[in-house]
């Protein structure tokens, strides 16, 4: 957070008790890490050709985002676009049916006759290391010889699992010069990862982080979870001082969430009030046990450990968030793409069989339904502004008030009155010396609730409509 002389934001009269009377309800409403969420796409009937939603994009800082939807076991909290399971027919064709895409995606990228170039690439999911390593090499191939990414010379992010983290797809990633692995451990207590129903050994994890060391990638990151049924701020503790222990260039703290059709809808047994007042201790148990450490915070789940080269390169591109702007391709089934007036994708669900459902209809896509959007959101001048301000208030650098003016024409405040009188009745967000619109301390811990605030209409009406499959 800045050092600056924080500037109160100035309310606006509004009739009737001001915002900061009512009850803030839930601070845990919603993840924003992309928007609008999945839930708000919808399938298009004859959707436009990737070379025309190409056409007017800048294609010489593109990013690369590539979704691997298969994990070795699905968590109780998981409602990723991912299944458990696959046997080596189906990663097969999947890949196959990636290559299709990737070439189509090609295609259309060229067609713009300008120069292609990606600045920034990750792979998701799911869990990519589920691959084997001679899958993870194909897909490395794919990547580089049919999209044209340079992997060696990018910021480039992986995530792992305690079980796929081996030696010889370590090597493969190595190899192809990625700079950062996250690990999802979530707890180091088996106990605590029963109750997430989330079999995982303590050895285990051990072993895999010390894979993960000895491979020396730039930057290490590990997930941890707060809210597990049972978890106290000491058993929190433990798993970060284990966590600290490895000296990862980033820890992300993420809050447990529970949502329809996973493995905890039907366990969880804990009123929302008091679930709620037990993961903001541990929240600011976390937070305050990580900064002690040395850690900056730079989001409400992200903390980094400065002075690492790597860290101040990833931060400078973005490498260790998901990098929603006009330019992201996305390739494999659940992947999104950015330009600047849609948004499109595959269709999306968190049961089981329609997981599996729309992983075969993607294997069976032929080349050129590739080259088309076929599940998509388009966006309006409103919805880029909702945008921008989602993703610079939720970090610590705060909207610039400035560059959003020179941008949009008007300043965050006249677009969002409502929003942001609210947020300074709350004491949630400050405008700093700089000019920048900040969260608090304590707005920071209501990121969660802050977000779904600069929902539109229409997307909230799209989400409630979505049936939950």
């Amino acid at each position: 957070m800045s050092t600056s002389s924080p500037v109160p934001l100035t309310l606006l009269p509004a009739g009737g008790p001001g915002p900061a009377e009512e009850s803030p309800g839930t601070p845990y409403k919603q993840y924003v890490y992309a928007y609008p969420h999945q839930k708000a796409y919808r399938a298009l009937e004859a959707g436009p050709l990737l070379s025309e939603l190409w056409s007017g994009e800048r294609l010489d800082a593109l990013s690369l985002y590539v979704h691997v939807p298969f994990c070795e076991m699905r968590c109780g909290f998981c409602n990723l676009f991912t299944r458990t399971g696959a046997p080596e027919r189906i990663t097969t064709a999947f890949l196959g049916a990636l290559e299709r895409q990737a070439r189509a995606t090609r295609e259309a990228l060229e067609a713009q006759g300008r120069e292609i170039r990606f600045t920034l690439a990750a792979f998701g999911g799911g869990t990519p290391t589920y691959l084997t390593a001679a899958e993870l090499t194909r897909l490395c191939d794919i990547c580089e010889d049919v999209m044209g990414a340079d992997l060696r010379a990018v910021p480039w992010s992986v995530e792992t699992s305690p079980a796929t983290a081996t030696a010889d797809r370590l090597a493969v990633l190595a190899d192809r010069g990625a700079t950062r692995l996250s690990i999802g451990v979530q707890t180091f207590l088996e106990d605590e990862a029963r109750a997430a129903v989330r079999p995982q050994k303590r050895a285990e994890v051990d072993a895999a982080l010390t894979l993960l060391k000895d491979a020396a990638f730039p930057i290490l990151n590990i997930d941890l979870i707060y809210g597990i049924q049972g978890q106290t701020e000491h058993s929190f503790r433990k798993s970060l001082d284990a966590a600290l222990r490895w000296e990862p260039e980033e820890i992300y703290l993420y809050p447990l969430y529970v949502r329809p059709l996973t493995g905890l809808a039907d366990r969880h047994r804990e009123s929302a009030g008091s679930w709620d007042a037990r993961r903001l201790r541990l929240y600011r148990s976390g937070r305050d046990t990580l900064l002690a450490a040395g850690y900056e915070q730079t989001s409400m789940r992200v903390f980094r450990r400065p002075g690492t080269a790597a860290v101040e390169a990833a931060d400078a591109d973005g490498i260790s968030e998901y990098n929603q702007q006009a330019g992201m391709v996305g390739l494999g089934v659940g992947a999104r793409s950015f330009t600047t007036g849609l948004h499109y994708t595959t269709d999306y669900a968190v049961a089981v069989p329609e997981v599996r459902r729309i992983i075969d209809d993607y294997i069976a896509t032929p080349a050129e339904d590739f080259r088309r959007a076929r599940w998509a959101f388009r966006m309006d001048d409103d919805e880029r502004r909702r945008m921008y301000v989602l993703q610079t208030l939720l970090e610590s650098g705060g909207t610039s008030v400035r560059q959003y003016r020179e941008r949009f024409g008007a300043g965050p405040r006249e677009h969002f009155p409502a929003q942001f009188a609210e947020l300074s009745a709350r004491g949630w967000a400050v405008e700093d010396g700089t000019g920048a619109l900040r969260l608090t301390t304590e707005g920071m811990a209501w990121a969660d609730a802050i977000g779904p605030l600069f929902f539109s209409a229409r997307v909230n009406e799209a989400m409630d409509a979505y049936q939950d499959r």
